[in-house]
């Protein structure tokens, strides 16, 4: 059956992302040093979020949230207010950051648009997706977007099913093994990888991924002519 819609993830596939939260990391482990060693405020701030995922979703905000919490918790609770509006304003200016977008993005989003529908398909807060959107100049090439809380297989079912389009029918394009393929695969979809040199250890995959209906790619310039081999 041949192919009637091309999802994208968002953060690191179109546009940068995790970098902006590793240096945020950093910034934070630097505030409160003098409380405990940088490495082990970043696994706390780790800790903090991985517990928080159920309240607060993926996104900047919940980020925020989470290293208010750590700093209270490994400073006893006296970390000072001065330190903790540091802390907020790290989290505003990840919110004012630029959207980069990564090389060939718009080349192939504009190579695809018209022979298939074209869905952006990221999680993470509805707001900031939106705002990074707008700013992207990207909106005008996608049929649908969908800001998605969570990306498990039941996520993509209900898109699928919105979409009136069978599995067979759909291919997503991600950075995350974890989020943006293994679903669709378990689906019946197609899935091609497009990594990106920095992943969230809560979105590693350790095991070697072998599909008929997948493939990987070492940049989204590749993806346009790989989509015609699997259409």
């Amino acid at each position: 059956m041949s192919l009637k819609v091309i999802a994208f993830d968002a953060d690191d596939t179109l546009w940068v992302n995790e970098p902006f939260f590793r240096e945020a990391e950093e910034k934070f482990a630097s505030l409160l040093e003098d409380f405990m060693p940088q490495h082990a405020i970043m696994k706390e701030l780790y800790r903090t979020e991985i517990e928080n995922l159920g309240l607060y979703g993926y996104g900047i905000k919940g980020f925020m949230l989470s290293m208010i919490e750590t700093a209270m918790r490994i400073s006893d609770h006296k970390v000072p207010v001065a330190l903790v509006e540091k802390v907020i304003n790290i989290g505003r200016e990840m919110l004012e950051k630029p959207v980069e977008l990564l090389p060939g993005v718009e080349e192939v989003l504009q190579s695809l648009n018209g022979d298939y529908r074209m869905v952006l398909a990221t999680k993470g807060d509805l707001l900031d997706q939106e705002r990074k959107l707008k700013k992207s100049g990207l909106e005008k090439y996608f049929h649908h977007i969908e800001i998605m809380s969570e990306k498990r297989t039941a996520d993509f079912e209900k898109l699928i099913r919105h979409l009136d389009v069978q599995p067979s029918e759909f291919l997503m394009m991600g950075n995350s093994l974890k989020s943006d393929i293994l679903p669709v695969l378990e689906l019946g979809g197609h899935a091609i990888h497009i990594p990106f040199h920095i992943t969230w250890v809560h979105e590693q995959v350790e095991h070697e991924v072998e599909h008929e209906r997948f493939a990987k790619v070492t940049c989204i310039a590749d993806a346009a002519e790989l989509v015609k081999t699997m259409d």
